[in-house]
């Protein structure tokens, strides 16, 4: 699907010198970080669900031992 996206000067110069500093496309560019971001949300969706696993599992340990 094709799609416009609107950048104000400052922004397009970045993602020129972006694109010219790793000789990629500007849509390459923009691909990579929207698949970077993509992967880091779902990490941090998949570490909140295994911590609301195991922290409550192991509270009372964690108690004991006190702050680090």
């Amino acid at each position: 699907m094709a799609m416009t996206l609107r950048l104000n000067d400052e922004e397009n110069a970045r993602l020129d010198a972006l694109a010219a500093a790793e000789g990629r496309s500007k849509q390459e560019v923009l691909r990579l970080a929207l698949a970077d971001r993509w992967a880091r949300l779902n990490k941090e969706e998949q570490l909140t669900e295994v911590l609301g696993r195991v922290l409550p599992r192991y509270r009372g340990l964690l108690d004991r031992m006190g702050p680090a």
